[in-house]
């Protein structure tokens, strides 16, 4: 097998794209959040992905219509 057909034979690795998601802690809700991953010997990131999990793959695709909010919520202001 010559040099070219072994490099056409290999898969191309697929480009992982990354987004990044900020958001903000209170001091105090910072500190107890890396006194739980010291406990745990874990890190804040695993911590934050194992716990939002199920929402990462489950809805990657689309998200079943029961999921949706309706306009009129509570149904108090239909008029029959």
């Amino acid at each position: 097998m010559g040099a070219k057909q072994a490099r056409a034979t290999l898969k191309r690795r697929k480009v992982t794209k990354y987004k990044a998601i900020t958001f903000k802690l209170s001091e105090g809700q910072y500190r107890s959040f890396t006194n739980y991953c010291k406990a745990k010997k874990t890190t804040p990131i695993k911590v934050i992905k194992k716990n939002i999990e199920r929402f990462l793959t489950a809805y990657e695709y689309e998200v079943p219509s029961n999921f949706y909010v309706s306009e009129n919520q509570l149904e108090l202001f239909i008029e029959d």
